[in-house]
């Protein structure tokens, strides 16, 4: 049925075209308070039908995935982009189909399994310290099959599960609040709740929070910073990352646009994007146009190599695309997104890169933040941060920022450790939200501004 429809839309001309198939199943599990505040899981089916002709893109979707429901969506689309003279060239059929490996389903657990998880998390968060006054926890799954046929003659298939598990713990000490937050999980089954375990994910949020109440506020100025790799690499996810997807560099909206070839960074900095990762939050086996997942090289020894396409952006810039077209649903069009950003790991002992400071800040988790896409300015609110005296990390210090330009700091950055700490999340672009992971070794930057 979707090559029923994929064939009205090559009939009105075209450059290329693609109708995408997606059939979901999402739920969540959310405690407030020690109680159940949420137990949601539903589905979901729907297409998504694309022509592009030149420099124009139409974009329709629909929930009526029947024969009938997608050739009305082609025609409707068809009518919408006019009369068009390009056909465009099948190469002949190809195929491409990803399953999953052995996991357990998340959506075959059982409802009292999944409640016994996230209460093992709340009370575990809880049982970090006396002063723990709320917890909040929330445990999503998603199941999610894909299905693309391309006007290039190529069906896609891919399988796909996610399960993440956020911890947001509050401690109190008279007026004095703060929070903790952990989270775990990724592209993986329910086994990654088995294995790794809810209660170790609750007794960090809440340890983290408990810690955080004998903070002082930090010292304010330009200094030398530590990023701990468990800080999990989102300045280079915000600050550098988004810079480096196609779109934005020749929308010109990227300070890295006619920098092929030259050095961006510090020799010792190399930067990857990686959807290939077994079990990381951003990993597939192809991407939303079809594309196998693959490991892009960005930045080598500080030279850039390269940027993350779709196939849209790699007709434009006439390379070949990334595997790095991603949409949010069906009713979103895809568009070039990271999936597992990462700095690679140097060869230096982190504890020797924390030695090396006399006086610093040694970071651990980044918050929320700006950054200035065009030229790289960004400013990232700290989490959780100690100080360094003397090369020793002492007592942990809160309430600041760091501020400071994205080319800058890579071109400074002195020291990078052997070690290796992810994150994950879900980065937003253009009103859509896909999963990511980030991650980093420890590294320095001798000099950049902290904000108290």
């Amino acid at each position: 049925m979707a090559f029923a429809a994929l064939k009205v839309l090559q009939g009105a001309g075209c450059d290329f075209a693609d109708v995408y198939l997606e059939e979901t199943l999402a739920g969540r599990v959310k405690m407030e308070a020690g109680r159940v505040d949420q137990l949601t899981q539903g589905g979901e089916f729907g297409a998504g039908l694309r022509l592009v002709r030149g420099e124009q893109t139409v974009f329709a979707s629909t929930n009526d995935v029947s024969p009938a429901g997608l050739s009305a969506a082609a025609r409707a689309l068809v009518s919408a982009a006019g009369p068009g003279k390009i056909s465009p060239e099948t190469k002949g059929l190809s195929f491409f189909r990803s399953h999953l490996p052995g996991i357990e389903l998340p959506g075959t657990v059982t409802w009292p399994e999944r409640i016994q998880a996230a209460r093992e998390a709340e009370a575990a968060a809880r049982a970090a310290g006396a002063h723990i006054r709320q917890v909040t926890v929330f445990l999503g799954w998603n199941q999610q099959h894909i299905g693309i046929a391309r006007s290039d003659g190529a069906w896609c298939e891919d399988a796909r599960a996610q399960v993440v598990l956020w911890v947001n713990a509050v401690a109190g000490q008279g007026e004095k609040l703060q929070t903790g937050f952990e989270s775990s999980g990724g592209s993986q089954g329910w086994e990654t709740i088995r294995e790794h375990g809810a209660v170790s994910t609750g007794r960090l949020a809440g340890e983290r929070a408990q810690r955080l109440l004998t903070a002082r506020p930090a010292p304010a100025g330009r200094g030398c910073v530590v990023l701990a790799a468990e800080a999990g690499g989102t300045m280079i996810h915000e600050a550098v990352g988004h810079a480096l997807e196609a779109d934005l560099v020749q929308k010109e909206l990227s300070p890295y646009g006619n920098q092929l070839g030259q050095k961006v960074a510090s020799p010792l900095i190399s930067v990857a994007d990686d959807a290939t990762l077994a079990g990381w939050r951003g990993s597939f086996g192809c991407d939303d146009e079809g594309t196998p997942a693959q490991c892009t090289l960005l930045i080598d020894q500080g030279i850039l190599k390269g940027f993350l396409h779709d196939r849209l952006t790699a007709r434009q810039g006439g390379v070949s695309p990334t595997g790095n077209g991603r949409r949010q649903s069906y009713a979103h069009r895809p568009i070039p997104r990271m999936t597992n950003t990462m700095i690679l790991p140097g060869r230096e002992d982190a504890q020797a890169v924390i030695r090396s400071v006399p006086h610093g800040l040694y970071v651990v988790r980044m918050g929320g933040g700006q950054v200035n896409t065009v030229n790289g300015d960004f400013v990232f609110e700290i989490n959780e941060a100690y100080l360094i005296e003397n090369g020793v990390v002492t007592e942990p210090v809160l309430g600041t920022t760091m501020i400071g330009n994205a080319a800058e700091v890579l071109q400074s950055i002195d020291h990078v450790a052997s070690d290796f700490g992810r994150g994950l999340g879900t980065c937003g672009k253009d009103g859509q939200g896909v999963p990511v992971a980030d991650a980093q070794p420890t590294l320095r930057i001798p000099e950049i501004t902290i904000g108290g």
